[in-house]
């Protein structure tokens, strides 16, 4: 895996997000300054549809909640974490139509869904709309419109990371994602795309490094005495856990939860990181014993491996009673 091209493209995406969904904020009179009229029907001389003003204005809600750069960087977030999992879905064939929706079956930046758009078979497809587009040789918009029905069609299987068809995400997509140094086209060219192949866990590093900057921001703060906001809390503490620690910590309480009560050697024998106990005492090996023979009767989906961890340590810490 290369992390370096990774990292690198991470830490360009975000900046080249946050100022592209500027920009689209402002060709709606939404800036830093100002929106002014929230119930506007014209902006910069052109009408809006129906659903431009109610995700106009819903964006403007927002804005007012959060504020316009936190807004602004939300939506910036949103955008990526999909273009990331499109092209994480595509390389792997898992997207339903089996249709790449960034590169061709050659992995170029050539995006399938719209050379194949006669014969894409997407829910929500307005067929209609797709010909008068294509007549007016209209392929940025057309694309524009293929992606943002892909992403309301996976709405039912992804329904937290890909909206239906009308939030204000949609109006703040990109302009000029058909070009090569576009934030998709990067992520097909920078990125090997055997990185996706790899394992899900290039999701987790590019989430990582996406925060690089921010995370500086908080640390850089804190020596000065700056406070860390609710805001900007989640660029500094959360951080990308690397597969083989997650496996360590699944195999050492899950797993030891379940192998405790059905011990299975072929099972075990899968495990890499899995510790076996140390010999004990004779007084708290009974109290093991004791446990595991509650585990036995313990159903998958029963399972709270929190739960009982904490009740474990609990036992083994009780005070104990004794008799002068």
């Amino acid at each position: 895996m290369n992390k370096n091209a990774i990292q690198k493209y991470a830490i360009w995406a975000r900046n080249e997000l946050i100022e592209q969904v500027k920009q689209r904020a402002f060709q709606y009179d939404i800036s830093e300054t100002g929106y002014g009229d929230e119930h506007a029907t014209v902006v910069s001389g052109r009408v809006l549809s129906t659903d431009e003003k109610q995700q106009r204005q819903a964006f403007i809600e927002e804005i007012k909640q959060s504020g316009y750069n936190q807004t602004i960087e939300e939506v910036a977030y949103t955008w990526f974490n999909r273009f990331v999992a499109l092209r994480y879905m595509e390389v792997n064939d898992y997207l339903p139509t089996h249709i790449r929706v960034f590169s061709d079956a050659g992995g170029n930046f050539n995006p399938e869904i719209l050379t194949n758009v006669l014969h894409l078979d997407l829910p929500g497809l307005d067929k209609t709309k797709v010909s008068t587009l294509l007549n007016a040789n209209a392929s940025e918009e057309l694309y524009r419109y293929l992606l943002l029905t892909q992403c309301n069609a996976l709405n039912s299987i992804l329904p937290e990371m890909f909206e239906r068809m009308g939030a204000y995400t949609e109006m703040l997509l990109p302009n000029n994602i058909l070009k090569p140094e576009s934030v998709i086209g990067r992520l097909v060219n920078d990125i090997p795309e055997e990185d996706f192949r790899d394992a899900v866990q290039i999701i987790g590093w590019l989430y990582q490094y996406y925060n690089t900057e921010p995370k500086q921001v908080v640390l850089d703060g804190l020596k000065k005495n700056i406070k860390i906001t609710k805001e900007n809390i989640p660029a500094a503490t959360q951080l990308f856990t690397p597969d083989w620690i997650v496996r360590y910590m699944v195999e050492n309480s899950l797993g030891r939860l379940w192998y405790e009560g059905h011990p299975d050697e072929t099972l075990k024998s899968n495990w890499k990181y899995y510790l076996d106990e140390a010999d004990q005492e004779e007084a708290v090996q009974a109290q093991l014993d004791q446990i595991r023979e509650e585990y036995k009767t313990l159903k998958p989906e029963e399972i709270k491996c929190i739960e009982r961890i904490i009740q474990r340590l609990i036992q083994f810490n009780e005070p104990q009673t004794c008799c002068a």
